[in-house]
């Protein structure tokens, strides 16, 4: 792939999702489009290029999208997050709350989102509680993984056992075991669609949470800003913010507050 196709592979990217690939990714890009390009049984960049622009469905795009976003995530990542999340809910539901409402901005394949509902199920179990977790991503494919709900014994090992028992049925045996999503966990989690870099969100809020973890490393300092005044609008007054390890609102103007390296509050 030669630089002004790659500058134009990404610069679509750039203005479609927000996603900012630097100048040494000129590899990796074309190895991901080349996957996409085989698929379509073409040969040359520029031919897929020109699919890819007047493709007026925009299908074509999602499949690109697809294939560029890096997806890497595993249950429990970042685990004291989960924990900080369970002690706030459940002094909520102390104190009378009984409707929660979070966001995962980024469901990748599901470990996220499936996390944060075991672990309200957990924690206000003994509660009655109404909760709802809308669960996002910009790629297709992985909301099709989420959507199933089924992980290989080495993608549960991070989990519990007691959460394995309650919230996973095994079926299979030795490397050939399945683990599936329990209906009861499904049926608080709604996967879609979304891009980030596009606000305003359909959603409405108010949120009592969001998880918003590990993808604003992938955009620059507009597309952060943007998407960190959404989530402030929908995010309730007391509600919490939970961004990666690696990642900081410093620099970047928003009404949160820290609470910790990584968790902030809306005053």
């Amino acid at each position: 792939m030669d630089t002004k196709t790659f500058d134009t592979f990404r610069k679509i990217v750039y203005d479609t999702a927000g996603i900012n690939i630097n100048d040494s990714k000129g590899a990796l890009v074309a190895a991901r489009v080349g996957k996409r390009m085989r698929e379509l049984s073409l040969s040359d960049d520029k031919q897929y290029l020109e699919l890819l622009l007047n493709d007026a469905s925009g299908e074509e795009m999602i499949n690109l999208l697809d294939v560029i976003s890096t997806n890497v995530t595993s249950f429990f990542r970042e685990s004291n997050h989960f924990e900080i999340l369970g002690d706030i809910m459940a002094r909520l539901a102390e104190k009378g709350q009984r409707k929660f409402r979070i966001w995962c901005a980024a469901a990748s394949t599901g470990e996220e989102p499936y996390t944060i509902a075991m672990t309200m199920l957990d924690k206000l179990g003994p509660y009655r509680a109404d909760i709802k977790i809308l669960a996002t991503d910009i790629s297709t494919r992985v909301l099709a993984q989420c959507a199933k709900g089924q992980y290989t014994a080495l993608k549960i090992a991070p989990v519990p056992e007691s959460y394995v028992r309650r919230f996973f049925e095994k079926t299979g045996s030795g490397n050939s075991q399945i683990f599936s999503v329990r209906q009861e966990v499904k049926d608080i989690v709604k996967f879609t669609r979304l891009n980030l870099a596009k606000p305003p969100f359909p959603m409405s809020g108010p949120l009592d949470a969001i998880f918003c973890r590990n993808v604003m490393i992938y955009f620059d300092n507009v597309v952060r800003k943007s998407l960190l005044e959404e989530c402030y609008r929908l995010t309730i007054a007391g509600g919490h913010l939970f961004v990666g390890h690696a990642e900081s609102l410093t620099g970047i103007l928003s009404g949160y507050k820290a609470v910790m390296p990584s968790v902030y509050v809306k005053g």
